[in-house]
């Protein structure tokens, strides 16, 4: 099955001829040498960094042979985004990561513009299948082209067993895309494989495209699934698809977002919850939210677990603001933490996944406490923490509650929570950037009928992850104020009892 042999290209010079290394086996070489380069303590606990170069959307999250593989997309000879290779690594507990070998280069006719987004699916014979959007360059007579294409392996090594794409423009009814064509999610049921891709319809903006296949080789075209209709961006990209909780749930990255309801202006993520007929492969929608609604967070894919959970893990950036960001590692960008995904009373809630508890050490709680001026809690700092708030407002007096972390003399990260509208607002914009870039998020944060608000906080470093009550609404930032800048300190406009459980990572 495996056939397909990768050529090496003769390279001649005066007097001998030699061959040249393949660009997969190049950028292994590259990965591995440099690599070695880059002290551990420079990289986070618990979010996965690209071994060498840039990373982006993470790619082919499954679970294979006893272990979760997170490919992603990868230019390993720079911290810039360049050609598209995937990059590879595994772990046991979603946590702990370890480095394969780049899985994927751009060396066909079909993908030399780089090997784009998509994801893995266990073969009936129990291989591992990547399916990718391969891109051609724009030529003479056309623009860039964007196909959908296949490699299988052993979950280490992969080959492009075909010589051209399996889903293509042919397979496309009048009026979609050629050119955004990308980002397909492959999933095996009832004997068939099956695809989602994302599109841009001439009229219908951001499409999410269904095909099908009975050998993941000759596909069909079944049906358009949903569309933005402009009003949720203008393309729709990396769409996953899956059944929660009794709801059926499409998440798409829209690109070209206008401002509206929870939603902010630019690049997002959108959670579309509905019902599916899967024997008329009809998918009806009866809600929109953000997956996170963060100043990081995008193209986000799912696994399900082993013992039956849902998680969910996105690249922790924003196409927006990444291009000029100071490079100061040898890699740049990193996924979010992996989070449990449920559906509860009609929204997407997400948690943290429970092996987080594995790394708690030195806990620290506080019960009953009363906070009113600005207060610093012994044994409570640090950028590689787990932190629980729980506000309990007895007296209608207190309108506000402000959390500062990441501080020092002159810098802090601000969580500022107004009681009163039920709304809480993130501020980095004095954590030491002197970047012209958005540095602030507002967020609905209501309180429960009892007048409590529930806060969990995750630091790890440069990054800070924010889930809201039982994680209906999620809030993601990188914070790259300096990490000597460890102080944590809170305050009330007036008396607020507050809760707190802080556990130190390690």
């Amino acid at each position: 099955m495996l056939n397909m042999c990768r050529t090496k290209k003769l390279l001649t010079y005066p007097g001998k001829t030699v061959h040249a290394p393949d660009p997969l086996q190049r950028a292994r070489q590259y990965e591995r040498e440099e690599a070695e380069k880059i002290p551990s303590g420079e990289r986070p606990l618990f979010h996965l960094t690209p071994m060498v170069g840039w990373m982006n959307d993470p790619n082919g999250f499954c679970y294979y042979h006893g272990e979760y593989h997170l490919f992603y997309q990868y230019h390993p000879y720079t911290c810039q985004w360049g050609p598209m290779h995937w990059g590879h690594a595994t772990s046991r507990d979603l946590l702990h990561w370890t480095y394969l070998p780049c899985a994927m280069a751009p060396d066909q006719p079909y993908d030399v513009g780089g090997c784009f987004s998509g994801s893995a699916v266990k073969t009936e014979d129990g291989h591992l299948l990547l399916m990718y959007t391969g891109v051609q360059p724009a030529g003479t007579l056309h623009r860039e082209l964007q196909t959908q294409c296949i490699a299988v392996g052993d979950g280490t090594n992969f080959e492009k067993i075909l010589s051209k794409p399996v889903i293509e423009g042919r397979h496309l009814p009048d009026g979609y895309s050629h050119h955004d064509f990308r980002d397909p999610h492959i999933w095996r049921e009832d004997g068939m494989y099956y695809c989602v891709v994302g599109n841009r319809h001439q009229d219908h903006a951001g499409s999410i495209l269904l095909f099908e296949s009975r050998d993941a080789l000759e596909w069909q075209f079944v049906k358009e699934l949903d569309h933005s209709d402009h009003a949720y961006g203008e393309m729709w990209e990396c769409p996953d698809f899956f059944a929660l909780d009794g709801k059926q749930v499409l998440l798409v990255s829209p690109q070209e977002m206008r401002a509206r309801e929870e939603f902010h202006a630019g690049f997002g993520t959108v959670a579309l919850l509905g019902s599916y007929d899967r024997k008329t492969h009809t998918f009806v929608r009866e809600s929109v939210q953000p997956v996170d609604h963060g100043l990081n967070f995008y193209a986000p894919q799912t696994l399900l677990t082993p013992d039956g959970r849902r998680v969910m893990i996105g690249w922790m950036e924003n196409w927006e603001t990444c291009k000029e960001a100071k490079r100061t590692h040898g890699y740049y960008a990193q996924m979010s933490v992996p989070r449990e995904v449920t559906v509860r009373n009609g929204r997407l809630c997400q948690r943290p996944v429970r092996e987080m508890e594995s790394l708690w050490q030195d806990t620290i709680s506080y019960r009953e406490l009363h906070i009113c001026e600005r207060t610093q809690l012994a044994g409570i700092r640090g950028r590689k923490l787990d932190m629980s708030v729980k506000l309990i407002r007895e007296d209608v007096q207190c309108r506000r509650f402000t959390l500062h972390l990441a501080e020092d003399a002159s810098r802090e990260t601000i969580i500022r929570c107004d009681l009163a509208r039920g709304e809480l607002t993130l501020d980095r914009s004095r954590g030491g950037s002197t970047r012209d870039i958005v540095h602030t998020r507002h967020v609905a944060a209501p309180l429960t009928e009892e007048g409590t608000l529930s806060l969990r906080i995750l630091m790890d470093m440069e990054s800070l992850e924010l889930f809201i009550g039982e994680g209906e609404r999620v809030v993601t930032s990188l914070i790259t104020t300096p990490q000597e800048a460890d102080g944590i300190s809170m305050e009330a406009d007036a008396p607020l009892q507050v809760q707190i459980e802080a556990h130190h990572l390690g």
